[in-house]
């Protein structure tokens, strides 16, 4: 039978797919739009299955805040192309107000959390039968900070969550601003695991050994390089940003507060990427979408 314009727009407006795969679609199933979109959705999870492999190291990083908690969450894919798509980005809004908003495990049971009448992982199956890539929910994390929660997002890319006893709500994003900028790995040195600390030890002390002084200066080195380091990596510790001439602990303590906790996220950390170029990348979007 003929299928209308009127058919593919609504079923378009209805599954969010390209017009070509929409009209594909109606013809399959004799122009019936509930058909259509079973068969579309049944589609989309054959293709998400086939593209779990591939590695999916692009993205972006959403916060949402509720009250005095917020939660962040990273949504990846394959290309910074697909990172800037529409549908990307209000599945990442949409799975960080569901992580604020409720009491939600782990990534495993968000993707069965169900937003108007889909879940999320269906909303990421259909996702990646449109856009042609690997499409995942990576991670997430929460925050109860205190008396003020704020949080800073550098582009798309990078985002921190921060927590304050005391203080307020601009000190609270100047410290976001800062830990994205300097990512540091603990609040205070009491934060910092006992391997951490021993794993660095052992580092300086071989480096030591054959400076040929005696072991009392040796001993002091070590105290010195290890507390050098212990500010490095935590956030009290570091020159703050918007003033190097104070540390993170000066500045809190001037203003009566201290930090609950923080969460840094950057877009791909820990993912081994694959080499590719852009030549190749354009081909790979127009063989998935043929």
């Amino acid at each position: 039978m003929a299928i209308t314009a009127a058919q593919v727009k609504e079923l378009r407006e209805r599954s969010g797919a390209a017009m070509m795969d929409c009209k594909r679609a109606l013809q399959a199933t004799d122009g019936d739009i509930e058909a259509a979109i079973e068969k579309m959705r049944k589609e989309g999870q054959a293709k998400a299955d086939k593209k779990a492999s591939r590695v999916a190291a692009e993205g972006i990083v959403r916060v949402a805040v509720d009250g005095t908690r917020a939660a962040i969450v990273e949504v990846n894919c394959e290309t910074d192309f697909v990172a800037k798509n529409d549908g990307l980005v209000a599945l990442a809004d949409d799975a960080a107000k569901a992580v604020v908003g409720g009491d939600v495990a782990d990534v495993e049971a968000l993707s069965s959390v169900s937003v108007d009448g889909e879940t999320f992982d269906e909303r990421r199956r259909n996702l990646i039968a449109n856009v042609g890539e690997n499409i995942n929910i990576r991670r997430f994390a929460t925050l109860d900070g205190g008396d003020v929660v704020a949080h800073y997002l550098h582009g798309e890319r990078i985002g921190v969550i921060i927590g304050l006893s005391g203080g307020d709500e601009a000190l609270a994003r100047d410290l976001a601003m800062h830990v994205a900028a300097s990512k540091p790995e603990f609040v205070s040195a009491d934060d910092v695991p006992a391997e951490v600390r021993e794993r660095e030890k052992n580092i300086l002390v071989a480096q030591a050994a054959d400076s040929g002084k005696p072991p009392e200066i040796i001993e002091k080195m070590i105290v010195g390089r290890l507390n050098k380091y212990l500010g490095e990596i935590t956030l009290l510790g570091q020159p703050f940003v918007k003033d190097p001439d104070q540390t993170v602990a000066k500045l809190l303590k001037a203003a009566g507060a201290s930090v609950t906790g923080f969460v840094r996220f950057e877009v791909g950390e820990g993912i081994e990427k694959e080499e590719s170029n852009f030549a190749e990348e354009v081909m790979a979007q127009a063989r998935a979408s043929a």
